[in-house]
C-alpha cells in the first residue's frame, strides 16, 4: 500500500487526520512512544537524549554535537525503516523531505488559520487565550528549527509536499476520505523498482545511524548515501588507524551490500 506523510501546524487538526486514517485504511502509525521505543533499542541513553532533543529548536552546540547528530540519524533510520514496509502513516519529523520522489509516498501539511487553531488549543488544553497562543507560536517555532536542522529546509514551504490541506475550510473527515482515496490510487504506483530503491535507502540511512551511535565511537563528519545502486561512506576522520576501523566496522554493518568508502583524515 501507499505511505502517508503528515506535516502539522500545531492545533491544526492534524493528529486527528492521521486516526482517521489509520481507522479507515488500517495503516500502522508511527506514534511517539513508538518512535522512542525504536531509539530505545540503541540504548536508554539515547532514549533519553532525543526526548531531550525530540522537535525542539537545537542550538548552534547542539547541531554540531555527536549526541544530536546521532539522534537525527536514528529519526531518519527509524523513518525510512517504517515507510518501506508500507501502510504507514509518518507523523512530523520530516518524513515528506525523506521520501520526496518515491511515487507511493503521499505528503501532506495540515494547517488552520489562528484563529480556528487557539479555540481548538483552548478547549483541548484547558487554556485561555494568551496561553494557547504561546503554545501554539512556541511548538510551530520548535518544530520548524528542528526539521530545518535535520534536513535543511522550511518546513512550511508548500511547493515540499503533494497536497496541503486547511482544516479551516474542510472538515476532517472530509479530508480523511479524500487522503484515503488517494492512497489507494497511489498503491497502484509501487513498483518493484521503486521499493528495491526505497530499501536500499533505507539500508543507507540505517548504516549512518549505527555508525553515529556506536558507543565510543565519534566521527562528527560522516554521511552514507546511495549512488547507483551501491551505499557510498563519505567523512573525515581523525586518522588512518581511525580510517581503518570506520571501514571495518561499515563493512560489518552494511549486510553484504556493495559500499564504496570516500573516507579522508585531517593532515596535522
Amino acid at each position: 500500500m501507499a505511505i502517508l506523510t503528515i506535516s502539522r501546524e500545531f492545533g491544526s487538526g492534524g493528529r486527528e487526520t492521521g486516526r482517521g486514517v489509520v481507522e479507515e485504511m488500517g495503516y500502522e502509525y508511527l506514534k511517539r512512544e513508538q518512535f522512542f521505543k525504536e531509539v530505545r533499542a540503541q540504548g536508554k541513553h539515547w532514549e533519553q537524549w532525543g526526548k531531550g532533543l525530540d522537535e525542539h529548536s537545537p542550538s548552534v552546540w547542539e547541531r554540531h554535537d555527536w549526541s544530536f547528530m546521532g539522534f537525527a540519524a536514528l529519526t531518519r533510520s527509524i523513518l525510512l525503516d517504517y515507510a518501506v514496509k508500507d501502510n504507514a502513516v509518518l507523523m512530523e519529523r520530516g518524513g515528506n523531505f525523506l521520501l520526496k520522489g518515491v511515487s507511493h509516498a503521499f505528503r501532506i501539511r495540515i494547517v488552520a488559520p489562528l484563529e480556528v487553531r487557539l479555540n481548538r488549543v483552548m478547549i483541548r488544553e484547558s487554556v485561555d487565550y494568551d496561553t494557547a497562543r504561546w503554545l501554539i507560536e512556541r511548538t510551530d517555532y520548535e518544530r520548524s528549527q528542528f526539521i530545518m536542522a535535520l534536513y535543511g529546509k522550511d518546513w512550511s514551504d508548500a511547493a515540499e509536499y503533494d497536497t496541503v490541506f486547511d482544516t479551516g475550510i474542510q472538515a476532517v473527515d472530509e479530508i480523511v476520505c479524500s487522503i484515503c482515496e488517494t492512497l489507494r490510487r497511489r498503491d497502484e504506483l509501487k513498483t518493484d523498482g521503486v521499493q528495491r530503491e526505497l530499501r536500499l535507502h533505507t539500508q543507507a540511512a540505517k548504516l549512518e545511524a549505527r555508525l553515529l551511535t556506536y558507543p565510543n565511537f565519534f566521527v562528527n563528519t560522516l554521511e552514507v548515501s546511495v549512488e547507483e545502486g551501491k551505499l557510498v561512506l563519505r567523512g573525515v576522520v581523525r586518522d588512518p588507524k581511525q580510517k581503518r576501523r570506520v571501514e571495518e566496522i561499515a563493512a560489518e554493518l552494511s549486510s553484504d551490500l556493495p559500499i564504496k568508502f570516500n573516507l579522508h583524515y585531517r593532515m596535522g
